[in-house]
């Protein structure tokens, strides 16, 4: 069976992108059958000029879908894949855009009426005339068996225009829609006019998801707020007799600047980025959000975690604008078709609708913040991190550096307990490619190639031009830029690759969960540095070794054909890597660089090289010859030093409610932080009136109450009579 690739190579999952099967031309007039996952069988599409395409299918999960194609009607004799993805991460140019999205998703509340309005690229749909359709989404009971589970549903429920202008837009003025009103949640899709109403797998545009306010019944349009009450204690009810699944998401980052270091467990939440400037519609008060990478286990939640400007963790208990755990996990998790585990859909609906019911169309907010309450940080520890960088110098998990010229390939890290492998190539005193594995994810390799850096999965290229995020199996793939990978792992584990001036770094961030289980050049995670440079058979060499002992022991950590992760696509990599020896016996670096005093690049180098790192700094503008070097290498030792600061450990004593009747002075529950309170006219104090968080994670003092004067002498008395009660028992 042959291969092809595609053009473009990403997708929607809900489907409707032509996607250009590239080496293959067909008679116009030929066939071509797509069957994609080996199930779905669908026509092709072959233009004037032979050009084949297959239309990707609207599916429930997201990754790289296979697929297959058929020129005789029987056999399937190509197979290609492209990427689905999350539909809020698709190519926005092929999004309808629903103009004003705050109107479309409050309309038929006070002050939100009028004509809504969508628009589109109308030359991405090769016909005169559209047809413009609502779809809903919902997830129902299905009983096979005897038994009873969910099932996801998209629906085609009618078409608010038939047969109109393809211009690029379209108004209307919505109508209740009481048959369909029990539909919450839905999309708009844009089709020539062609196709039928409702037809499945067509070329089309899609809208991002949304709830659909403004088709509901017309009792929601009479009294919004009385209709989103009893839908969000009837949301209240059904969430009681769900399973609890907040016990099994992990803690919040306690600040910042450790949620935005943490890569492996925690990335951005798109709709709160500090970083472009989005509102934090869902999160008032809030300037950036970030999710859990991993759904949790059992119920496929969620956590999301929300800072301040302070870049303190905001919390439900102070703000409706705090952190939110979600049913439903916004990315989906395996196996995605099954409820609440559908990419996007599934946490609209088990967690946006909600918030909506409760919060933005009615005031019973508090019930929902009482389902959804912040987790808060005090479980949090933040990972650890080593890395290699500059030429060759390492510093491991606990905090030993040390520099080891060799060439070859070897493991950075090595955990036969956790099975994850991570590998490194060298070339001429750099870093030039790391591949990684864990348990049976793909394989993940990333190497330089020039100004910016490739990504390879099970050896073959990975393209970036359309997405920068990639769900893969056992693995995700973030690429920012050509010069910034990270690769996340399902335990936390992830390595950041970055690439500046021609130099490869590399950086290790390790869960605590690794301690005592880590092997190889970056060392025995323990907090315990004297141990770092551990070989195979368990010696440990010393700290102060000589720079020739510690090269021994890096050869050491070389890797086996049978064991390496690495890609030999070219006759030099198997000259260089496959068939020799993975470290190369015969290069011995210099071991010592004195500084002459006649050097012409003494002066500007010790200019340059200042500060901690500047020994790094120094060593490779010597052995490279090259300032821009030097200051590489001094810019990545900078950014690790930066990394750990960020991730330093911090003590949370936890969340303090505010008295009933008084305020609370002060959202901030780390060590060292002082809350003070107070009490409304007509109450007085009672217990503290300040509490510390101790380095111990305990408060100082008393919850204090505000109580009334009559019940404040009342409570006087009482203590005082026990006073005196205890003093007699003592006599």
């Amino acid at each position: 069976q042959s291969c092809f690739q595609v053009s473009s190579y990403s997708s929607s999952m809900l489907g409707g992108r032509a996607l250009q099967i590239l080496g293959l031309t067909l008679p116009p007039d030929g066939r071509l059958l797509c069957r994609f996952k080996g199930e779905i069988e669908q026509q092709g599409i072959i233009d004037e000029e032979g050009h084949p395409y297959c239309i990707s299918p609207l599916l429930y999960e997201t990754g790289w879908i296979s697929f297959d194609v058929s020129t005789d009607g029987t056999n399937f004799n190509r197979s290609g894949e492209y990427l689905s993805v999350h539909p809020s991460k698709a190519d926005p140019s092929f999004e309808v855009t629903l103009v004003n999205s705050t109107l479309w998703q409050n309309y038929g509340t006070p002050n939100m009426a009028g004509q809504l309005t969508m628009t589109w690229n109308s030359s991405l749909i090769e016909s005169k005339r559209v047809n413009v359709e609502l779809w809903g989404y919902r997830e129902v009971s299905r009983s096979t068996a005897g038994s009873s589970s969910l099932q996801a549903e998209i629906s085609y429920l009618y078409s608010l225009g038939r047969n109109i202008s393809n211009t690029g837009d379209f108004s209307f003025f919505p109508q209740p829609r009481e048959k369909f009103s029990m539909w919450e949640l839905g999309n708009i899709r844009i089709t020539a006019s062609s196709t039928s109403e409702g037809e499945r797998n067509v070329q089309s545009l899609w809208s991002g998801g949304h709830v659909l306010a403004w088709h509901l019944e017309q009792s929601f349009r009479d009294d919004p707020s009385a209709w989103a009450q009893r839908k969000c204690l009837q949301w209240d009810d059904l969430e009681r007799k769900l399973p609890d699944f907040l016990d099994e998401l992990i803690d919040c980052p306690c600040s910042l600047a450790q949620a935005r270091a943490d890569t492996g467990r925690f990335h951005t939440d798109y709709s709160c980025n500090i970083e472009t400037g989005s509102v934090c519609t869902y999160h008032p008060g809030s300037v950036h959000c970030v999710r859990a990478v991993q759904a949790s286990s059992s119920h496929g939640s969620g956590q999301q975690c929300c800072y301040d400007n302070t870049g303190a963790l905001v919390l439900t208990g102070d703000s409706v604008g705090g952190s939110t755990p979600d049913r439903a996990h916004d990315w989906g998790s395996p196996p995605y078709g099954e409820p609440p585990r559908v990419p996007g859909f599934s946490h609209w609906l088990h967690d946006v609708t909600s918030f909506c019911y409760c919060c933005l169309w009615s005031d019973l907010c508090h019930v929902y913040l009482n389902r959804r309450p912040s987790s808060g940080c005090r479980r949090y520890q933040p990972p650890k991190a080593g890395v290699v960088f500059g030429n060759l110098h390492f510093i491991t998990f606990d905090g030993l550096s040390y520099t080891f010229n060799g060439r070859g390939e070897y493991y950075l890290f090595l955990s036969t307990d956790k099975n994850l492998s991570i590998q490194a190539r060298t070339e001429q005193l750099k870093l030039k490619n790391v591949a990684m594995k864990e348990n049976s994810s793909d394989v993940i390799e990333v190497r330089t190639a020039g100004d910016h850096l490739q990504v390879l999965r099970n050896q073959k290229i990975l393209p970036f031009t359309e997405q920068r995020w990639m769900d893969l199996q056992g693995v995700f793939v973030f690429a920012p830029s050509p010069q910034n990978v990270t690769v996340i792992f399902s335990s936390g584990a992830a390595v950041e690759l970055r690439l500046h001036e021609g130099a490869m770094t590399a950086t290790v961030l390790l869960p605590v969960e690794f301690s005592n289980h880590s092997l190889g050049l970056l060392g025995w995670m323990n907090s315990d540095p004297s141990d770092d440079l551990t070989t195979r058979s368990g010696e440990v060499i010393s700290a102060n070794a000589t720079q020739e002992e510690i090269f021994t022991f890096g050869a050491a950590w070389n890797i086996s054909n049978m064991s390496s992760l690495f890609t030999y696509d070219s006759h030099y990599l198997l000259d260089s890597y496959f068939f020799p020896l993975s470290h190369d016996p015969a290069f011995v670096p210099a071991f010592s660089l004195p500084l002459k005093p006649d050097d012409t690049l003494a002066a500007d180098m010790l200019s340059m090289c200042l500060g901690e790192g500047a020994q790094f700094c120094i060593h490779d503008t010597l052995i490279s010859r090259s300032l821009a070097v030097g200051n590489a290498t001094l810019r990545a030792y900078q950014h690790h030093q930066a990394l750990m600061e960020a991730l330093k450990p911090v003590v949370s004593c936890g969340w303090l409610p505010t008295p009933r009747n008084g305020k609370k002075n002060g959202t901030h529950y780390l060590e060292g932080k002082t809350l003070s309170f107070t009490c409304n006219e007509g109450y007085i104090l009672y217990r503290s009136t300040e509490r510390t968080c101790l380095q111990e994670g305990t408060w100082t003092g008393e919850q204090p109450y505000c109580i009334t004067a009559i019940n404040f002498l009342k409570l006087n008395e009482q203590n005082q009579l026990l006073s005196l009660w205890t003093l007699s028992k003592c006599l």
